[in-house]
This record gives C-alpha cells, sequence and structure tokens, in this order.
C-alpha cells in the first residue's frame, strides 16, 4: 500500500515523575494526560522479561492509565528475549492473521515491523481495525535504530473522540465502515500471504465465519467486502474510543498520481483497497483529511535506541511511523486478542 507523506509534529518530550521501582527503575511519565510512562533501568544488565515476573498486573494498570510503557535501558539482545519479555506481560503472544502489510516472522510470533518504502509515512492507526478482531496488545522493540529518522509517533486516544465533528462521528457509529480489499498479483498483497493459506476453501470458511463477503477474480485474484466497527469499548476501562482504518485505507491516502493511473487501470472497484461508509456511501476526501490531521496534530514521537521495547494498548492509542534513511529494523509481537462478537454474531 501507498501513503502520502504526512507531517508529525516532533514534540520534545519531557519527564514527569512517577515514582521509583527500588533502586531497579526509573519511572516518568512523557507527555501530559498523561500518557507514554518510561519505566528505565537504573542499573546495566537488567533482563527485562525476569524485571517483568511478578509486576504483570501492576503493568497492565500501567497500560490503562498511560496507554504506552517505553522499556529502555534494560538487556534485551534480540528477537528471542524481546519474545520472552512480550509474553511475561502477556504469555500468549498472536499470529498475523488477515494481513493488511508484508511482514516476515523472525523468532516464533514475532515479526518485522510493517515492509514499506522507507521514504514514505505510515499514517497513524490501530492495528487491524478493518478486521472482526485484533490484538489488544501491541509490543515493538528496536534491534536496529535508523540512521535518521524512523520514529513511530503516538497519539493518545483520550479525548479525540469528542473533537471529531458530531455529525461526522454519528455518521460512522451509525453505519459503521465498509472495506473493499482485492488481492492479486501486481495488486496488492496475494490472498495466500493474507490468509497464510492456499485453499480457497479455507479463505471462504474464514469469509463466512467473520461476516464478510467474497468474490474470486479471475484465475488467481479475490476481492473481500466487510462492514466494521467506527469505535470500540475498551474491555478493561470500559472507554469508548474511535477505532477504525477508514482514513488509511481511503483512496485519498495514496499520492494522486499513483490513484489516477490505478483508477484509470481497474476502476474504483478495482483499488487494492478502500473505505466507505458502511451503507457503500463514498466517504468524503475532507472527512479523511479532518481525521489524518486530528491525528498528526496530537502525536508524539521519541528517538529510538536500540534495545528499547515499547508496549502499547492498541484500543488506547496509535502508532504509526516516519520516513528514515540507513538500516532500520523494528520488531513487532501482539498479544490480547479481542473478538468483535457483534460483527459476527449473525453468521453462526
Amino acid at each position: 500500500m501507498t501513503t502520502t507523506a504526512q507531517s508529525v509534529p516532533k514534540r520534545r518530550l519531557r519527564g514527569a515523575s512517577a515514582g521509583t521501582t527500588g533502586d531497579l527503575v526509573r519511572r516518568d511519565v512523557l507527555h501530559e494526560g498523561p500518557f507514554l510512562l518510561r519505566v528505565q533501568a537504573s542499573v546495566p544488565g537488567l533482563d527485562l522479561a525476569a524485571w517483568i515476573h511478578g509486576r504483570q498486573a501492576a503493568l497492565h494498570d500501567d497500560l490503562d492509565r498511560y496507554g504506552a510503557i517505553l522499556f529502555r535501558g534494560f538487556d534485551v539482545p534480540g528477537p528471542d528475549s524481546f519474545g520472552a519479555a512480550a509474553r511475561a506481560i502477556s504469555p500468549q503472544l498472536l499470529d498475523y492473521m488477515e494481513r493488511a502489510a508484508p511482514r516476515t516472522e523472525v523468532a516464533d510470533r514475532v515479526f518485522t515491523s510493517t515492509e514499506f518504502n522507507a521514504t514514505q509515512w505510515i499514517p497513524l492507526h490501530h492495528e487491524m481495525s478493518y478486521s472482526h478482531n485484533w490484538p489488544g496488545r501491541l509490543y515493538f522493540y528496536c534491534d536496529t535504530p535508523a540512521e535518521e529518522g524512523g520514529a513511530t509517533p503516538l497519539t493518545c486516544e483520550r479525548g479525540l473522540l469528542e473533537r471529531i465533528p458530531a455529525e461526522v462521528r454519528e455518521r460512522f457509529t451509525r453505519h459503521g465502515v465498509q472495506y473493499v480489499r482485492n488481492y492479486g498479483p501486481g495488486i496488492d498483497l496475494p490472498w495466500q500471504e493474507v490468509f497464510q493459506t492456499t485453499s480457497r476453501d479455507e479463505v471462504e470458511h474464514y469469509c463466512r465465519e467473520t461476516a464478510t463477503e467474497w468474490t474470486w477474480m479471475g484465475r488467481d485474484g479475490l476481492r473481500t467486502r466487510a462492514v466494521r466497527q467506527a469505535i470500540a469499548r475498551h474491555p478493561r476501562t470500559g472507554e469508548t474510543v474511535w477505532f477504525n482504518h477508514a482514513h488509511l485505507f481511503h483512496v485519498s491516502n495514496m499520492p494522486a498520481d499513483v490513484s489516477a493511473t490505478l483508477l484509470e487501470q481497474v476502476g474504483l472497484e478495482g483499488l487494492p483497497r478502500n473505505a466507505y461508509y458502511g451503507d457503500g456511501t463514498p466517504i468524503e476526501d475532507e472527512v479523511v483529511s479532518a481525521i489524518c490531521h486530528l491525528y498528526a496534530d496530537s502525536s508524539i514521537t521519541f528517538p529510538w535506541q536500540r534495545g528499547d521495547v515499547l508496549a502499547v494498548d492498541n484500543f488506547l492509542a496509535t502508532h504509526g511511523r516516519e520516513p528514515f534513511t540507513g538500516d532500520r529494523r523494528i520488531l513487532v509481537a501482539m498479544s490480547d486478542l479481542y473478538v468483535n462478537t457483534e460483527l459476527i454474531r449473525g453468521t453462526q
């Protein structure tokens, strides 16, 4: 998928004390709200997974309160130790199904982050909010920081829903978001990669079970159409948040020259992906632009350091990616699967 260049303001984060845990770590909050807790090791060689052991409940509460936690200065030498740290918080890590981006699994349930062109911005978004299910928590690990750029901007969702114009918010809430995706060679990811199978029967079963319409296109193409939520309720805090991929999948998110070429070649229905109001009505470009700007104007960022681990509540925070130069490798793990049963109840 191609994304437009978006400017995310770089706010210099200033710490506010959130207490200490013995002499092993220092805790401070990096943004008012409060949002984004930093837990920094005070002693060298402190194993992150071992330190987390016995503190899971407190860290779950911290994620509820702060939306994200940056663990810095711990001993996290590679993908396996990162996976162990993520499992220390949430034991069951998830596979990556119904994929929207190319990724490579480098350790058990540990993946590369989205492998898009380094010159492009990835707009702020909730992970897999286009699906009927998604991870409740995300974990990022800095294996190799970029030479320049490459930050993972974050936006706190608290308060954002109320900033969306009431008529827009109400229309999305009433109808949801309809996503149309086309898979196949030369279009987007192959359906075999998206659904992690080579069986058409398995794809059809998945679609049937998740209230997704499907159409096989020619020899090796597939089109799906699904109506999903526009907002979601946090399973622990009960907060309602804006939660969808409308701005990310919408045709206006592509550069104008790219969308013009694709529209000429395959037409509106043949685009790799697009988003509509749930009733099939086109979403206005200005609505998409306004939502993108809300996220960008509210975002914060920090420079990655080798060995950093970032835990993110996928309901309470969105994440993106800055363009970068040089080598950059950020790894990702996911946990706490949430299933929107309201969407699929009628299919059972």
